[in-house]
């Protein structure tokens, strides 16, 4: 049974390479906003600050390239990825279909211990006291992640591979910015409940279509904020 007391590190400190370890922190701050999309990343900098040499670095670099969060530009070096509004959409168009295929084949697969374990997952999230307060989701990853332990639940290794893989990181990193939306986090959660009860009740086909219709949410709240940035812009152009 997962211990869901506290987050567990992604690695021991004790196994875990230079390399490794600056490539998490850097990756955290990208994903958490704390580096802002679309900045541009300076080897010397980062070096400075990490206190590391510049071959350690630029190997995490790379591996940070792999996951999209960062991405080279010509005569400018890597910046932190910035997706546009209709690179954003056909990102969560992909996760709509493929999240809702993954709770499909989830009611399917996934065991009663396992349900059972996510069911304590979000009861971890409930008790977490920014989203007591309103103030966004829960945002751990991996176990804790709901969207993550469905994904592995599906047994489809195509689907974890490029949702928990390729993507996932890229994906968090919006999840987080748009969590924060007012009544957002309280109706997510609902939402979480209900794909749990469908995939519990072995009802693959209700289950897809609460996915779909919860990530189809996010969409239109992210559809929402692009729209009032524009109202705000031509409001200021007046």
């Amino acid at each position: 049974m997962l211990d869901l007391t506290t987050p567990r590190p992604a690695a021991s400190d004790d196994t875990e390479t230079l390399s490794e370890h600056v490539f998490r922190r850097i990756q955290a701050a990208i994903v958490k906003g704390d580096i802002a999309p679309g900045s541009k990343i300076s080897e010397p900098e980062l070096a400075r600050t990490y206190g590391i040499s510049r071959g350690p670095l630029r190997e995490a670099i790379h591996r940070l390239e792999g996951q999209r969060l960062l991405v080279r530009v010509p005569h400018v070096g890597a910046r932190v990825v910035s997706l546009s509004h209709a690179e954003l959409i056909e990102l969560y168009e992909i996760r709509e279909s493929l999240e809702g295929m993954a709770c499909r084949l989830a009611a399917a697969r996934m065991s009663q211990a396992d349900i059972d374990e996510l069911r304590a997952v979000l009861q971890t999230h409930e008790r977490d006291a920014a989203f007591q307060a309103g103030l966004g989701y829960y945002q751990q990853e991996g176990d804790y992640d709901f969207h993550y332990r469905i994904i592995h639940g599906s047994g489809n290794q195509t689907l974890v591979k490029m949702l928990c893989g390729e993507l996932y990181q890229l994906v968090r990193m919006y999840r987080i910015q748009f969590s924060a939306t007012p009544n957002r986090p309280r109706q997510a959660f609902s939402e979480h409940h209900r794909i749990l009860d469908a995939i519990e009740s072995r009802d693959g086909e209700l289950a897809e279509l609460l996915m779909r219709r919860h990530i189809g949410a996010s969409k239109r709240n992210i559809e929402r904020h692009y729209q009032d940035a524009n109202n705000n812009d031509l409001r200021g152009d007046q």
